[in-house]
């Protein structure tokens, strides 16, 4: 078995990066206080008249239950929510990350890994007021903040739950949980709302994007999207515990054969947005969904070598990437 991890607990590695406690407010209660927050949420749930939310622009009226790409209409579905302790150390801490697994997606990853939830959209939906309920529910059980998993497609209904929330206590930090298919519209609504952004970078080209995502400009948009996240809230920093707090942690799942992409993902994070970026190069890549079940993608139908993965985490820091979660198991 190899294992490395560059960084154990962060906020001890370089005093730049730490927030005390003490001076810890999560973003939205400030643009709640200013009555912005619901300014935001009338906004963005107006929109979903037309829905624009990701970059698919299905523009169907999701406020009369009507579902795009998707397959979610005007309430989010949730298919599960628990203090989650898979998650990086910095965010589960030793209580979990309150993580809420939404249903449906905007990608049509062939290798998902939760495709029940994200191409099927198991899970029940949730009007604004129960999505409250479930988040403060979360809260009481200790967790250390509030994880949105999947949530490009339902921007507009978790402000609309936010709002409530924090009229009613909330006060954890918000973790957004996404592939970075994002509309630079929806991270503008969140601007001043989520503490942590956490993209996962795919893939840099456009082919193996049309190929495995379904979405040939996906390599474009989530380069946007996480200028536009680390320009909102800068690299990660956390507190004394080494608990994150606020900034951008970037995921990228090293895919088999695909090094010149995790080569150019992993230089462009040096070299455009920092080299300070925190980044987690994940090596749990698996055969799952279609390809597992259908011939049409022979070259993932295995796992990522060591050699590969090692690779990798030369590649990141040769960029000068040196903030890095790079474990093999």
């Amino acid at each position: 078995m190899w294992w490395e991890s560059s960084v154990t607990l962060p906020s001890l590695v370089d005093p730049r990066f730490v927030l005390p406690d003490e001076d810890f407010e999560p973003a939205y209660v400030r643009l709640y206080r200013t009555g912005e927050l619901a300014r935001r949420v009338d906004a963005a749930v107006q929109a979903l008249a037309e829905c624009r939310t990701c970059p698919r622009d299905c523009r169907v009226n999701r406020l009369a239950d009507q579902a795009g790409v998707c397959r979610i209409g005007r309430y989010a579905r949730v298919a599960s929510a628990f203090p989650h302790f898979g998650e990086e150390d910095c965010l589960r801490g030793w209580r979990g990350s309150g993580t809420i697994f939404f249903s449906g997606c905007n990608l049509r990853c062939v290798f998902c890994q939760n495709w029940d939830i994200s191409q099927q959209a198991a899970g029940r939906p949730l009007r604004p007021q129960e999505l409250a309920d479930l988040m403060l529910e979360l809260q009481e059980m200790g967790v250390h903040n509030i994880n949105w998993v999947t949530p490009e497609h339902v921007v507009p209904q978790l402000l609309e739950a936010l709002l409530l929330a924090v009229e009613q206590g909330l006060r954890l930090p918000i973790v957004y949980n996404t592939s970075a298919y994002d509309a630079l519209e929806s991270l503008r609504w969140l601007d001043g709302v989520v503490d942590i952004y956490m993209p996962d970078f795919k893939v840099w080209h456009r082919e193996p994007a049309r190929r495995y995502l379904k979405a040939p400009d996906y390599p474009e948009v989530a380069r946007r999207a996480i200028k536009e996240m680390h320009r909102q809230v800068g690299p990660l920093k956390f507190n004394r515990q080494g608990l994150a707090r606020r900034g951008v942690l970037v995921r990228h799942l090293v895919l088999p054969g695909l090094l010149d992409d995790t080569a150019a993902i992993l230089r462009w994070l040096a070299e455009e947005l920092s080299p300070d970026t925190y980044v987690n190069l994940m090596a749990q890549y698996r055969p799952e969904y279609l390809v597992a079940r259908t011939d049409k993608y022979p070259e993932l139908k295995r796992r990522v070598r060591g050699e590969e993965y090692r690779r990798a985490v030369e590649i990141a820091r040769q960029v000068g990437l040196w903030r890095l979660d790079a474990r093999w198991l």
